[in-house]
């Protein structure tokens, strides 16, 4: 039983060497990783030559697949070419905890066949903290894609994987859906996951608009209401999408 690490990009050059280095130290055994595969919705960075010139210095092997822009997108295409029979979708400024790759095959051997560790930011902001304190709780209230998903690729073909038209809130889509089949732990080690939105829109800015998203989705919003939503209040007015 062996592990596909699935990780969508967009410009990540700065970080995607990095976790490639860490993802092979801090795997157990690479024995349990299938392979590591790098999906790339268009990076203009430099991205794409780097994984190339770093797929070949590897112990494991490392694919680089292009796709549409889109996180779910991404992952799905990621899913599609997947040789391993569980599935570990993976940001590209996410660490997971050392021996994660035990961690997860443990759970799917006990017929846990999905869910994700516990997260905390790289970050001393109270605010942030509690955040990362909240992930412990069995509660799919206290999840996101930053806590990295796992599932085994026959389940994660069985609910259709990702909903592509979701822009933003795919992650949290996917774990309702596990969630509503009562399919899905919480493995108590940590993923310490970046800051850097938090830090360039600001804690307090952020949050707000993240706790808008979801209570609109809560409400009924479709998914083209809360990208709209994303695109104007954070995308076009803080960051580079």
């Amino acid at each position: 039983m062996k592990i596909s690490i699935i990780i969508p990009i967009l410009n990540e050059a700065a970080t995607i060497g990095t976790l490639l280095s860490h993802l092979i130290t801090y795997a157990s055994t690479l024995d349990n990783l299938q392979e590591i595969i790098i999906v790339d919705g268009g990076s203009i960075d430099g991205s794409q030559d780097l994984i190339k010139s770093l797929s070949h210095k590897n112990d494991i092997e490392v694919t680089l697949v292009s796709s549409e822009k889109g996180r779910a997108k991404q992952l799905n295409t990621g899913a599609k070419v997947a040789k391993g029979k569980i599935l570990y979708f993976l940001h590209a400024d996410s660490y997971p905890p050392k021996d994660y790759d035990q961690y997860i095959i443990e759970e799917v051997e006990k017929s846990n066949n999905a869910g994700c560790f516990r997260m905390k930011f790289d970050s001393n902001h109270w605010w942030l903290r509690f955040l990362g304190w909240l992930t412990q709780f069995e509660s799919k209230r206290c999840r996101g894609g930053d806590q990295s998903q796992f599932i085994t690729k026959q389940l994660f073909k069985d609910i259709n994987g990702y909903d592509e038209s979701y822009i933003v809130y795919e992650d949290n889509d996917l774990v309702d859906r596990l969630f509503a089949i009562n399919t899905f732990v919480i493995i108590p080690k940590y993923v310490i996951t970046s800051a850097r939105k938090y830090r360039e829109v600001g804690v307090w800015r952020l949050q707000y608009h993240f706790l808008n998203i979801h209570m609109r989705r809560w409400m009924g919003s479709s998914s083209e209401d809360l990208y709209r939503y994303y695109k104007e209040k954070v995308v076009n007015k803080y960051l580079i999408e």
